[in-house]
């Protein structure tokens, strides 16, 4: 089974789902993380204000930080390999990876 992590920027709560407007494409992830794991698809995100010590401890996301700076986040991990950078993975790419048809997912513009 697939193993997803997804390193979020500095957001305000653990999914950037609050404020007066919500981005569209966190509510698509949230919504698609969500059933991704009541399907037992291992999935994690990391919020950089929250667990920065997960940022540092990651060998992986750890260079990559050093190398491109904050402006690589967030990235997506695939069985501990960077499949996605700079922005979050799309609903196809998910369902591809995991197997699950998340087709129901509204896909942002």
């Amino acid at each position: 089974m697939k193993t997803i992590e997804i390193f979020d920027p500095a957001m305000c709560c653990s999914t950037g789902l609050c404020g007066p407007t919500i981005n569209p494409k966190l509510m698509r992830l949230a919504a698609s993380i969500e059933t991704l794991k009541r399907n037992g698809i291992s999935i994690k995100r990391h919020n950089l204000s929250t667990e920065p010590q997960d940022f540092v401890s990651n060998t992986i996301v750890n260079n990559y930080l050093q190398e491109h700076g904050a402006e690589a986040l967030p990235i997506t991990l695939l069985d501990g390999e960077i499949a996605v950078t700079k922005d979050y993975p799309t609903t196809k790419q998910l369902s591809e990876w995991t197997g699950f048809p998340l087709d129901f997912v509204p896909v942002s513009k």
